[in-house]
């Protein structure tokens, strides 16, 4: 099969792809304006359409008085108000539906046309199965909010997230490797490796990040280069048993997550200060570059986010840095198998 035939494929899981980091995105705005759990119910069909009259609305906002977040945290919210947050979360929500449609019915069209080859056929499903996981384990957050305690756990926020941007990167990946086939030569060993190794610390960095929105530890400590004038703030142990302080602990969960970020800096540097050295199409060089400059960006936006108490606009847009970041090193591991050395 020629590259020609291999384009639109490509150019489909690019789209796929560009969808999930949108969805990546609207999920942090859902969180920021407390709307996640504004819909209390999991319909993948009918919840399609949003209440079309004053009727439904009243049942919608009944249903959700009865959630925790409401009774402890909204109560006396207006339904002008509970609109604003439903809109949100079936925004989100609609996305996701709007992600399986733009992925299954091309899919059945190359399938009809006899576009993919067989070696491919795996790779898309997974990624179908991955996608059905993901709207389960969504809805598996959310329940989590809908009992006793306002908010949804963080553990399973974060495995939302994380499974988010592993669909993510098993989309691309796939898509840059029917963009720009395997080479006979390979790029030196140690950046190859070294690549990996930025490119995992950076995902591992955003998963911190999503205990620290689950745990909401965002809203405090918000003094930087030091938590409340102490590089290690107080009460970092302060639960027991021991290992739930690096998850539910809001000063050792954002501790873990500047601590990883201080790490990601310079190894983003000294990977650029390798590449240097080596001998890189012009391309490839460019993105080592675009990749310092974006994670200089990130950590501008993370202290800015911080220091203004993670306001809606500047939360967001550090979400997608994160994500950028993570596609650019993502794409260098991809680059330095394709580069000539």
């Amino acid at each position: 099969m020629t590259f020609t035939h291999y384009r639109p494929i490509a150019i489909w899981l690019l789209v796929a792809a560009a969808l999930v980091f949108a969805m990546v995105v609207v999920g942090g705005v859902t969180r920021l304006t407390r709307s996640g759990l504004s819909i209390v119910e999991w319909q993948p069909i009918v919840g399609t359409i949003p209440p079309l009259n004053e009727m439904q609305w009243g049942q919608a906002f009944d249903q959700y008085k009865q959630t925790p977040e409401y009774q402890k945290v909204n109560v006396g919210m207006s339904l002008s108000e509970f609109k604003g947050i439903f809109y949100v979360e079936w925004a989100h929500r609609l996305l996701g539906r709007l992600i399986g449609f733009v992925f299954l019915l091309p899919l059945a069209y190359f399938i009809v046309r006899r576009s993919i080859e067989r070696a491919l056929i795996p790779k898309l499903v997974t990624i179908f199965i991955l996608g059905g996981l993901q709207g389960a384990l969504g809805w598996f957050m959310v329940k989590s909010g809908l009992a006793d305690i306002p908010r949804v756990s963080p553990y399973r926020l974060t495995a939302h997230l994380g499974l988010a941007i592993a669909i993510y990167a098993y989309i691309l990946w796939v898509a840059f490797g029917l963009l720009y086939p395997k080479p006979e030569k390979l790029a030196p060993t140690n950046l190859r490796r070294f690549g990996w190794a930025v490119t995992t610390l950076v995902f591992v960095t955003i998963l911190a990040g999503g205990f620290v929105a689950g745990t909401k530890a965002g809203f405090a400590f918000n003094t930087f280069p030091l938590m409340n004038g102490r590089f290690i703030p107080e009460g970092m142990y302060a639960l027991e048993p021991w290992w739930t302080n690096l998850f539910e602990n809001v000063a050792t969960v954002q501790f873990n997550h500047r601590l990883l970020a201080y790490t990601v800096v310079p190894a983003i540097a000294l990977q650029w200060w390798m590449a240097r050295r080596a001998q890189l199409a012009a391309c490839v060089r460019l993105v080592f570059h675009l990749l310092s400059v974006a994670a200089a960006a990130q950590v501008a936006l993370g202290i800015a986010t911080l220091l203004l108490i993670v306001p809606i606009a500047l939360g967001a847009a550090h979400q997608a840095g994160a994500l950028v970041v993570f596609t650019l090193a993502l794409y260098l591991n991809h680059a330095l198998r394709a580069s000539s050395v």
